[in-house]
């Protein structure tokens, strides 16, 4: 069992509790709008916009002098530049929006340069992911280890489509995806980053790897899945994911076999012109 969780977490938490009961009944709300003519669109954009307002004001008045980097991409400086949130209040907006019941709240402490808390928190589920550097990763609490899963070809994997159109992106991760494909087991691609990264850390997954992503997508779960026993780079194996947007999460017996994979996608071929 996890012992007393630190006055971080715990702000954390209460926070998330907090947006989670706002998000749960505005998902109730959606589901009812999508047979409506009008859609379920702008009660959407309202709902983020209505989470992320609440999240800034808990967490802004439990520590004032933080800054904030938001969802929206916007940073506020804070009167103490060592420490900021870096937070995401409805990740999985698409699922939210389709009513799809995958989505959570992704909550970062960055101190310097690196993440040194993080908690994904599940509404629908009531399930909360945290970790602090030094002090391991929990779900609820109970104490979170990575999958020992040691082979690819028994393992499970996670990734995320490219959102953005065009050859340019697609095509990468279609020659991933065909690299991949056929040494696992099975890939799953259910829309919501952080609770990906989340599933790495309990195991539920065995690895997880996108492109193109944000630091408020990932921030949170880089901590979770080092505090389980993971490894997390970027998918050259360095340190930038924050910064890259890169991002390749497994336990230990199958990053380095991931890693290889990815990299040997950029040398296949390109498929003939299909008009993306």
């Amino acid at each position: 069992m996890a012992g007393p969780r630190s006055p971080i977490l715990n702000v954390m938490s209460g926070a998330a509790k907090r947006v989670g009961r706002l998000l749960v009944r505005d998902f109730g709300e959606v589901e009812k709008l999508q047979v409506s003519i009008k859609g379920p669109a702008d009660f959407v954009s309202s709902a983020d916009r209505k989470a992320d307002q609440v999240l800034r004001e808990l967490l802004g008045k439990a520590r004032p002098g933080w800054g904030f980097l938001t969802e929206e991409g916007v940073e506020v400086k804070g009167s103490d530049a060592d420490n900021r949130w870096i937070i995401d209040p409805l990740d999985g907006t698409t699922n939210f929006l389709h009513g799809l019941p995958h989505f959570c709240i992704s909550i970062a402490h960055q101190r310097g340069t690196e993440i040194v808390a993080g908690l994904v928190y599940d509404p629908l589920r009531d399930e909360s992911f945290v970790a602090e550097k030094g002090a391991g990763a929990y779900l609820n609490d109970q104490r979170l280890r990575v999958s020992a899963r040691r082979t690819l070809a028994e393992s499970v994997l996670a990734t995320g489509i490219p959102t953005i159109r065009g050859a340019e992106t697609i095509m990468p991760f279609m020659k991933q995806l065909a690299m991949v494909t056929g040494k696992v087991s099975a890939i799953r691609r259910f829309g919501s980053a952080a609770l990906d990264l989340a599933y790495v850390a309990a195991g539920r997954y065995d690895g997880y790897w996108e492109t193109d992503l944000k630091s408020w997508d990932i921030a949170a779960g880089l901590v979770l899945v080092r505090e389980a026993g993971g490894f997390v780079t970027d998918l050259d194996g360095a340190g930038t994911m924050l910064d890259s947007g890169n991002v390749l999460a497994t336990n230990p017996d199958l990053h380095r076999p991931m890693l290889d994979l990815l990299k040997r996608a950029k040398k296949l071929p390109d498929w003939p012109e299909t008009g993306l």
